[in-house]
C-alpha cells in the first residue's frame, strides 16, 4: 500500500510539473507571437480610477494614495526625458499627458487632505486638461476648506488664463481663512487693476516660490522668474538695435557692432561683447540681427 501511495504521489506530483512546464511553455510561445499592440491603449489599462482603488486598498487609503501620487510623478517624468531643461513643468501642453489628471484624482480620492497633488495639479494640467486642473483643484478646496494656499493655486490657473475677475476672487476667498497673508486680499485689485501686467506675474511667482512645496512647482516658478527678468533686458536690448538700424541702415550683423550702445545700458557682456542674460548665458542675435532672444541652451525658459 505505501509503494503503492509512493507511485500515486510521484504521478501526481510528475503531471503537475509537466503542466506546470506546459503552461511556461505557451504562456512564453504567446508573447513571442502576440501582434503589435498599441502602447497608448496599454498605458490606460495600467491604472484603476479612485473609486476601484478605495475600494481595494483594504483600509491603506494613505499609502496607496502616496503610491499613485509617486506614479503621477514617474509618469510626467518619462515623458519629459526628451524636453529640454529650459522647458517648465507649467508647459507640457505637447506631450501626451492624458494619464495625469486621472493619476492625480486617484491620489486625492483616496486621500482627500494629501495637499502636495492638489498644487502640482494646478501648476502643470492647466496646460494639458484645463478642465480637470479647476475640477481637481476645487476638489482640493473642497476636502480642505481651510486651506488658503489651494485658493492661491487656483486664483494663479485663472490668472493663466486671463480671468482676472476669478482670479481676484480666488484670491479673496482664500484670503478670509486662518493663517491666510495679507498679499491675499491685495490681489483682487491687483487683478482688476494690473491682470496682465509683467510686475503682477512676478509678484504671482515669486508667491509661488516662497510657498512651494513641491520641487518641481519651485524650480518653475523660478525659472518663470529669470524668464521675467530676461523680458526686461530684452526690452532694453532692442532700443541699441533700433538706434544702430537707424543710424547705418541695417541690422547688427554681431553684437561688437552695437558695443558702444550696449555699454550704456550697464549689462554684462561676454567677450564677444554680446549681452547675458540673468543666468549668464549669451543672448542671441535673430531675423538677421533686428531682434533678439535667449539662447535655447540657456536655463531662461526658451519659448
Amino acid at each position: 500500500m505505501k509503494y503503492q501511495a509512493f507511485m500515486r504521489d510521484g504521478l501526481l506530483l510528475l503531471t503537475l510539473l509537466v503542466g506546470l512546464a506546459g503552461v511556461v511553455g505557451l504562456s512564453r510561445w504567446l508573447d513571442s507571437h502576440r501582434p503589435p499592440t498599441d502602447s497608448k491603449i496599454d498605458e490606460e489599462q495600467l491604472y484603476l480610477n479612485g473609486a476601484m482603488a478605495k475600494r481595494i486598498s483594504l483600509g491603506f487609503n494613505g499609502l496607496a494614495a502616496d503610491w499613485y501620487w509617486m506614479r503621477s510623478l514617474q509618469y510626467v517624468g518619462r515623458k519629459i526625458i526628451d524636453v529640454p531643461d529650459n522647458v517648465p513643468i507649467d508647459n507640457l501642453a505637447q506631450l501626451n499627458l492624458k494619464l495625469l489628471a486621472p493619476l492625480i484624482d486617484t491620489s486625492t480620492t483616496l486621500d482627500p487632505e494629501f495637499i502636495e497633488p492638489y498644487q502640482y495639479a494646478a501648476v502643470v494640467l492647466p496646460a494639458v486638461d484645463l478642465p480637470e486642473a479647476i475640477r481637481i483643484t476645487r476638489k482640493g478646496i473642497a476636502a480642505n476648506p481651510q486651506a488658503w494656499r489651494l485658493y492661491q493655486h487656483l486664483g494663479y490657473i485663472y490668472w493663466q488664463q486671463r480671468d482676472f475677475q476669478a482670479a481676484g476672487e480666488a484670491y479673496e476667498q482664500g484670503s478670509k481663512l486662518p493663517g491666510a497673508p495679507h498679499w491675499m486680499l491685495a490681489m483682487k485689485a491687483k487683478m482688476a487693476n494690473e491682470g496682465g501686467s509683467r510686475e503682477l506675474a512676478r509678484e504671482i511667482y515669486g508667491r509661488m516660490y516662497e510657498q512651494a512645496e513641491n520641487a518641481k512647482v519651485k524650480e518653475m516658478a523660478r525659472k518663470r522668474l529669470l524668464q521675467l527678468d530676461s523680458f526686461d533686458q530684452m526690452d532694453r536690448l532692442r532700443k541699441p538695435l533700433t538706434v544702430f538700424k537707424a543710424r547705418v541702415g541695417r541690422c547688427p550683423s554681431s553684437w561688437k557692432e552695437v558695443e558702444p550702445l550696449l555699454r550704456a545700458l550697464r549689462l554684462e557682456v561676454d567677450s564677444t561683447g554680446a549681452p547675458l542674460d540673468p543666468t549668464g548665458t549669451a543672448y542671441v542675435l535673430i531675423s538677421d540681427g533686428c531682434d533678439l532672444d535667449v539662447d535655447p541652451k540657456s536655463e531662461v525658459p526658451y519659448r
